[in-house]
C-alpha cells in the first residue's frame, strides 16, 4: 500500500506557491553554488519566483499536479502544450526529506497521463548537467536524450518520450 496521492492543483493555490518557491530556491541555489560559490541573491530569488507563477500550467493547455504523502504536500510536476502533439514536462520536484520514497516516478507518470489528456503524443523536457538525479529518473522512466527543443540558457540536456496509448 502506498501513502502517495497525485492530483491536479490550481496554480494559484498556497500549496502550489510553496512548492514553486521550494523548487526554484533549490535549483537556483544549486546552480549558483556550482558556478559562483554562493546561494541565490534574495532579491533575485523573489523577482524570479514572482515573475514565473506558472499560469502556463493551468487548463485548458496545461496542468499542475501535486503529490501528497500521508496527505501532506510533498512534490509537484507540470505539463504544458507546446503544440497540438507535444507537451513539455516541467517543475518536477519532491521535497528533499520525501525523496527516495517513490514520489517522483508517480509524479512523472501522472504528468504523462495529463499530457495524454491534453492530446499530446510526445513529452519533452530539459534539465541541467548538475541535476543528476533528474536525468537518472528520466532515463529510468523511458525518456531518451535528444536534440534541444528550446533555447533555455540553463538547459544542458533535452529528453523526449513518445506517449503511447
Amino acid at each position: 500500500m502506498t501513502n502517495w496521492t497525485v492530483a491536479p492543483e490550481p496554480v494559484a493555490s498556497p500549496t502550489a506557491a510553496a512548492l514553486w518557491r521550494a523548487y526554484y530556491t533549490e535549483v537556483s541555489d544549486r546552480w549558483y553554488l556550482l558556478h559562483e560559490g554562493r546561494r541565490t541573491d534574495p532579491a533575485e530569488l523573489e523577482r524570479e519566483i514572482t515573475a514565473a507563477r506558472g499560469e502556463e500550467l493551468a487548463p485548458p493547455s496545461g496542468q499542475l499536479l501535486v503529490a501528497r504523502y500521508d496527505g501532506e504536500p510533498a512534490g509537484s510536476a507540470g505539463v504544458r502544450l507546446l503544440d497540438a502533439d507535444t507537451a513539455e514536462l516541467t517543475r518536477v520536484f519532491v521535497y528533499e526529506e520525501m525523496r527516495g520514497k517513490g514520489g517522483a516516478p508517480l509524479l512523472v507518470r501522472a504528468a504523462e497521463a495529463a499530457a495524454r489528456d491534453l492530446g499530446a503524443r510526445r513529452l519533452v523536457l530539459d534539465t541541467r548537467s548538475d541535476l543528476v538525479e533528474a536525468r537518472t529518473l528520466y532515463a529510468r522512466l523511458g525518456y531518451t536524450e535528444t536534440e534541444p527543443h528550446n533555447g533555455d540558457k540553463y538547459a544542458e540536456h533535452w529528453f523526449r518520450k513518445d506517449l503511447l496509448d
